[in-house]
């Protein structure tokens, strides 16, 4: 499925493993490749159709200091906000423990190609989006 990808398929396999747990009034936690109610609820709430799971840390995938992971993560929250986003803190943190939890946010509301864009232009090596069905998909962007 992702052969074609620059990213080590150790990488890729981690992203899959890893658990992106969403804040705020409806704590959730998405997993790749499963369906979640809890965020088909909320695409009912907000009236949207699709979202994407998305951080500004570790830029391709190379383990930053916090406060540039943090610097660049307030970048992002400045970006959402001027765009007019609906977001909802959360992380992204691997079961295993072996890569640092990382601040992110659920973004409401945007398509697939605006996704891709915003995760290239954080320079992130994948996204998660999740579609109509609330179905969270890992997004290869290198």
């Amino acid at each position: 499925m992702y052969s074609k990808s620059v990213i080590a398929p150790s990488l890729i396999q981690a992203y899959t493993e890893t658990e992106y747990m969403v804040y705020g009034d409806s704590p959730m936690t998405l997993k790749v490749g499963k369906s979640n109610p809890e965020l088909a609820e909320l695409y009912k709430i907000y009236a949207v159709d699709c979202s994407v799971f998305i951080t500004a840390w570790n830029p391709i995938s190379r383990v930053a200091d916090d406060q540039l992971n943090n610097f660049r993560q307030a970048i992002l929250k400045h970006d959402l906000l001027a765009q007019g986003l609906i977001f909802i803190d959360g992380i992204g943190q691997p079961p295993s423990g072996s890569w640092t939890s990382e601040q992110s946010f659920l973004v409401l509301g945007v398509s697939l190609e605006a996704a891709k864009n915003l995760g290239t232009h954080y320079q992130q090596n994948a996204i998660i989006w999740c579609n109509s069905e609330a179905l969270p998909q890992l997004i290869l962007l290198r």
